[in-house]
């Protein structure tokens, strides 16, 4: 089983949904960081369940332990563990599907290629586990912001619903965060609308989160097996429901000929820029200086309140009713999730460069 993600800032997840907690180590991060701990713990309270209408009513208040790798408040080199204890799990709510295999998820597939699973939540399959994924990605927004990069994310949709203003737009704050993490007002009330709707009639929707890297350098990602748009989309697609991404102008750009697509470069005084940004702030698998900007699609959360068929472990036809506490809408709290997973890509991709930089 693959725990770990990046190759020198390099992370690895423990815990399961049910179990005493969850969380990371994460190892390669530079020595001499002076970190803010109440920036790690507002990520983690920005993603923790229970914190309003439109999520799951399980009540974790997330607060976080680092067991090694910081000495005063700075980080030494030596591994970094951090700890989140689960609080609330309430186990009894899944004595249901202890025999039963949840349609479109983890369940059957699990099962069959380990001869074993948890059935509480979902063990380590669970979305739980992203909350170590947050904590170190709030370490490596605070190393890569020692450069002036930062990443971002917001809800762009909900259903069919999505914002009409370009990521671009000066009208879109992102930094003022509603409930729903959604910058532009009017939209944001018709989704909040949506979602406690399903919610009401025991359904879930789905949505699209846009992810926002500013102030990246040129050259970092690699031309052939390492680019970087291909960490970026694994990172992304590693994040429990997503079912697609794309960056700069996506699928969209089929649509497009190659002199409307051709992102035209130019000297400026700022250095060199291109007109457009079609690239979305890549080419050839290279950050070239411009905004990142890429789009992740979640699906329907798969737990609903409703009654549907299934199978249980011995193949027969049986019935499942939904129980428990579960988000009507998973795109609230997986902003932070969606920042902290390119956060941890770009902290991997400065330090490979840093290293490969060596002999010249």
């Amino acid at each position: 089983m693959n725990n770990s993600l990046g190759s020198i800032f390099k992370i690895t997840s423990f815990g399961e949904s049910h179990g005493p907690g969850v969380g990371v180590v994460i190892d390669g991060c530079p020595a001499g960081i002076v970190l803010d701990t109440n920036k790690i713990q507002l990520d983690l309270t920005r993603r923790k369940p229970g914190q309003s209408a439109l999520t799951t009513a399980r009540k974790e208040e997330d607060e976080f332990e680092i067991l090694s790798g910081v000495f005063d408040g700075i980080t030494t080199g030596a591994p970094i563990t951090i700890i989140i204890k689960n609080k609330d799990a309430r186990s009894q709510d899944y004595s249901h599907i202890a025999d039963k295999y949840r349609p479109s998820h983890a369940d059957y597939t699990y099962q069959e290629k380990y001869g074993i699973r948890d059935y509480r939540g979902g063990g380590r399959s669970s979305a739980r586990i992203t909350a170590g994924w947050v904590a170190a990605g709030a370490i490596a927004k605070q190393m890569i912001g020692q450069l002036g990069i930062q990443s971002k994310a917001y809800v762009s949709q909900v259903g069919d619903i999505g914002v009409l203003k370009s990521y671009t737009s000066s009208e879109l704050k992102v930094e003022d965060e509603n409930e729903l993490r959604c910058p532009e007002p009017e939209s944001s009330a018709k989704m909040i609308e949506l979602i406690k709707k399903v919610k009401k009639d025991g359904d879930t929707i789905g949505g699209i989160i846009t992810g926002i890297i500013t102030g990246a350098p040129v050259g970092l990602g690699e031309p052939v097996f390492n680019k970087l748009h291909a960490q970026l989309g694994m990172a992304m697609l590693s994040i429990n429901a997503v079912k697609g991404f794309d960056y700069g102008s996506g699928f969209e750009g089929v649509r497009l000929k190659g002199s409307e697509h051709n992102d035209i470069i130019e000297n400026t005084a700022d250095g060199v820029k291109t007109k457009t940004n079609f690239s979305g702030g890549i080419q050839g698998g290279i950050s070239n200086g411009e905004e990142i900007y890429f789009r992740v699609a979640f699906k329907p959360v798969a737990t609903i309140m409703q009654e549907q068929d299934t199978i249980n472990e011995k193949g027969e036809e049986v019935k499942i009713d939904g129980k428990g506490r579960h988000d009507p809408c998973v795109v609230p709290r997986a902003v932070p999730i969606v920042e902290a997973m390119a956060a941890l890509v770009i902290a991997d991709f400065v330090l490979i460069n840093q290293s490969t930089k060596l002999g010249h």
